[in-house]
């Protein structure tokens, strides 16, 4: 598979704005560990390798536990995962499958057991987020240069 496109240079200002809606998303309160699973999931659910390559470092990089990490496509038969993370999951893959899932009820109140409204409304955005840098990704066959860690215009 080849680049398609380089999106970042096409529409600078576009982009930059994502990043910067990506920062805000760091500094919103959310913690790590959560900020790490909704995006390693969404973006296995949407097929992004590079993304699912580039947040299994950065998770990796910040402790979290490797067997985990491997697990999280399969969360729901795996016991490595407690209330919260399974919370966080469901409503990730409720939003990222939007179009399928219609975002039931049951996902919100099992998420709605575990967060704040405000923290529901900070999660959503990082959902959000982490679906545009996908499609972004995807759209474009973003791909880091083989044997490097980053490429220059990496989410």
């Amino acid at each position: 598979m080849h680049p398609r496109l380089n999106i970042a240079a096409l529409a600078p200002e576009l982009y930059q704005a994502v990043r910067t809606l990506d920062g805000a998303v760091t500094k919103s309160g959310l913690d790590k560990r959560t900020l790490h699973l909704v995006k390693l999931r969404a973006s296995q659910i949407n097929g992004c390798a590079y993304c699912v390559d580039l947040h299994v470092k950065d998770a990796l990089a910040d402790g979290m536990d490797a067997q985990l990490l491997h697990l999280v496509a399969v969360w729901r038969e795996s016991p490595f995962f407690d209330a919260r993370d399974r919370a966080i999951l469901e409503w990730t893959e409720s939003v990222t499958l939007a179009a399928a899932t219609g975002i039931p009820d049951a996902a919100f109140e099992t998420v709605r057991a575990i967060f704040s409204e405000a923290d529901i409304a900070k999660l959503t955005i990082a959902i959000g987020t982490i679906n545009i840098w996908n499609r972004i990704a995807v759209s474009s066959r973003m791909q880091h240069p083989v044997g490097t860690e980053k490429n220059a215009v990496a989410p």
